[in-house]
C-alpha cells in the first residue's frame, strides 16, 4: 500500500480551471472549478488562445480555494497530480507548468494523469465500484467503450469511426440555433419534442466487431434542417432535438449491449459530458434488468473536474505509477489504453 493519501490535482485541458484535494481515491475533501463556458458561448464554441489565457488568470486562485474548501495546507498534501493530456495544448501547458512548479517548491512528487483515466474515475467518488467494468466513454473527443481490466490497464472494445458523440451534440444544436455547450440544451429542448423523426445508425453485419458513428447523423440533421429551411417550412426544433437524441444514445446503447455479451462482464459504468444526459442514464438502468450492475458519476464529476484526476492518480499510484520526472510536457492527445 502507498503512503500517499492526499492528492491535490489539477485539471484545465479545455474550458474549466479546476482543482481539488482527494483523500484516498474516493473522497473530495475540497474542489473548485472556475468554468469559461459564459466566455466561449459568444463564439459557439471554444477558442483555444482565449481558454489558455483565463487559465493564466484563474489557476492560482482555483487552486487556493479547493485548499481552503479542504482546510489543508501544503503540509497536508501528500503528492500532486495534474493532466498532462488530452486536450488543448495551450490550456494543458497551464495546468501542467502551475503543477511542476508546486512539485517543486512543496517538495511534493508529481503524476502525470490522463484526461480519459480521469472521467473513467470519476465512477470512483463517493462509490464501492472496482474494476473490472465496461465502462461507455462519451464526451466531445471521445466516444468509446473500454473494458477497465484494473485501475491502470484499460483495453479498447470499441470506438467512434468519425465524430465523437459530444462533437454532433453540439453541431446539432449550432445548426437548431442553441447556444454553446449544446449537450444540455438539446436535452433541455428534447423535453418539448417527441422522436418522430427516422434518423441513420450504424448497421452491424453479423460478426462485425460494434463501433460509433455519428457523422452520418449529424450530416442528416443539417441537410433536414437546411431542406426545410430552403422550401420556407417551420423546423420542429423540438422534434429534431428529441429524435437525433434518441438516435445517438441508442447508439452507445446498442454498443454498449453487444460488449457486455462479449466480454460476459456484469458491471458497466459511463462517463463524460455526456454522461450527465439524463436519458442515457434511464436508458442504461435497462441493464440492471439482465443483472448487471449499472454505476454513473455524480453531476458534478461529469463534465471536466480536477476532482476525477485526483481520483485516478490515487489507485494508480496504489497499483504502483511512479511519479512524473519534473520535465513533464503536456500532449494535445494520449492513447485510450
Amino acid at each position: 500500500m502507498s503512503e500517499i493519501k492526499v492528492i491535490l490535482a489539477i485539471e484545465s485541458s479545455c474550458d474549466e480551471t479546476a482543482a481539488a484535494v482527494v483523500k484516498e481515491g474516493r473522497t473530495v475533501l475540497g474542489s473548485a472549478v472556475s468554468s469559461q463556458i459564459e466566455i466561449h458561448r459568444r463564439y459557439g464554441g471554444v477558442v483555444p488562445e482565449i481558454a489558455s489565457r483565463n487559465h493564466t488568470l484563474a489557476i492560482e486562485n482555483v487552486v487556493k480555494e479547493a485548499m481552503e474548501k479542504a482546510s489543508v495546507t501544503p503540509d497536508d498534501i501528500d503528492a500532486i497530480a495534474v493532466t498532462y493530456g488530452a486536450g488543448l495544448l495551450g490550456a494543458l501547458l497551464v495546468g501542467v507548468n502551475f503543477a511542476k512548479g508546486l512539485a517543486f517548491a512543496w517538495k511534493k512528487p508529481l503524476y502525470a494523469i490522463s484526461h480519459i483515466k480521469g472521467h473513467i474515475a470519476s465512477n470512483y467518488i463517493d462509490s464501492t465500484l472496482t474494476p473490472p467494468y465496461l465502462c461507455m466513454l462519451a464526451s466531445g473527443g471521445h466516444t468509446a467503450v473500454v473494458h477497465v481490466k484494473n485501475y491502470t490497464d484499460i483495453e479498447l472494445v470499441a470506438s467512434s469511426r468519425d465524430d465523437a458523440a459530444g462533437e454532433a451534440f453540439d453541431k446539432v444544436a449550432r445548426v437548431l440555433g442553441l447556444p454553446y455547450p449544446g449537450g444540455p440544451e438539446i436535452e433541455k429542448l428534447a423535453l418539448e419534442g417527441k422522436p418522430s423523426i427516422n434518423m441513420p445508425a450504424p448497421k452491424f453485419k453479423r460478426g462485425e466487431a460494434p463501433y460509433f458513428s455519428y457523422s452520418g447523423l449529424k450530416t442528416f440533421v443539417i441537410n433536414y434542417v437546411h431542406n426545410l429551411t430552403q422550401k420556407g417550412k417551420e423546423i420542429p426544433r423540438a422534434d429534431v432535438a428529441c429524435s437525433f437524441q434518441k438516435a445517438a444514445i441508442d447508439q452507445m446503447v446498442t454498443v454498449t449491449g453487444i460488449a457486455l455479451e462479449k466480454t460476459g462482464l456484469k458491471k458497466v459504468s459511463i462517463a463524460g459530458g455526456v454522461s450527465a444526459n439524463k436519458h442515457l442514464r434511464e436508458s442504461f438502468e435497462k441493464f440492471s434488468e439482465r443483472g448487471v450492475e449499472v454505476h454513473y458519476p455524480k453531476l458534478q464529476y461529469c463534465t471536466d473536474n480536477a476532482s476525477m484526476i485526483g481520483a485516478a492518480a490515487y489507485f494508480m499510484i496504489e497499483e504502483g505509477l511512479a511519479p512524473t520526472p519534473l520535465d513533464l510536457d503536456a500532449k494535445a492527445t494520449v492513447p485510450l489504453k
